[in-house]
């Protein structure tokens, strides 16, 4: 069986939960704490020399990491249900989608990251949150602007049912609620939402249901 390690807050990590759940593939999942600094111990470290989560130990025993490489290695394995358009030029537009959120917004959004504004930099609370907004809504308000201009407007971001664009949007809004960045204005990315948040493989996924939930 696979090895999924993880962290129940984890953007990263919640989005492969949510592609494990569409493709009904089972995993035995580790925790890893990332406020303890579990991530930066000898044990983890040889697992993910980048001290991040996720990683995933596949049943050949290869170590996999980063969440997109992550979902690309199931979709290649596991092709069924599909994450991604079987046509070039959409498939291209999911990735991009995901990769504005995987890689623009959420990095600046990153447990390392805000603890280096406040614990080198000297920012406070206020600023901090500043930091959050501009960086979380000017992203997902390019999200806002991608999901304009599809060629039809759909129930998923790029179909009539959940791929990659939305597995990346999920845990994103998501972490938009819990720093309490004012999204309301972006009617599609909510309404997407909301439709994801209805079906059975997403609500598994949330934070609040994993085994190493804390309030």
């Amino acid at each position: 069986m696979m090895v999924f390690h993880g962290y129940f807050r984890s953007s990263s990590a919640y989005r492969c939960r949510i592609a494990f759940n569409l493709k009904g593939l089972d995993y035995e999942f580790r925790p890893v704490h990332l406020k303890s600094g579990a991530q930066k111990g000898e044990a983890y470290r040889a697992l993910n020399p980048q001290m991040l989560v996720p990683t995933l130990e596949t049943e050949d025993g290869a170590r996999l990491i980063q969440s997109l490489a992550i979902m690309e290695w199931l979709e290649e394995t596991h092709p069924e249900p599909p994450l991604l358009s079987k046509d070039p030029t959409t498939r291209a537009q999911e990735r991009g989608f995901a990769q504005v959120i995987a890689c623009e917004i959420h990095p600046l959004q990153n447990l390392r990251v805000l603890n280096y504004l406040s614990d080198e930099l000297g920012a406070g609370e206020d600023q901090k949150n500043a930091w959050l907004t501009r960086w979380l809504r000017d992203g997902l308000e390019a999200c806002e602007g991608l999901l304009e201009r599809r060629a039809a407007q759909t129930p998923f971001c790029y179909g009539e049912r959940p791929g990659m664009a939305d597995i990346c949007l999920v845990p994103q809004v998501f972490s938009a609620q819990r720093f309490s960045v004012d999204i309301s204005h972006l009617t599609r990315v909510n309404a997407i939402y909301e439709t994801c948040a209805a079906l059975p493989e997403f609500e598994r996924a949330h934070p609040k249901n994993q085994p190493d939930f804390e309030a």
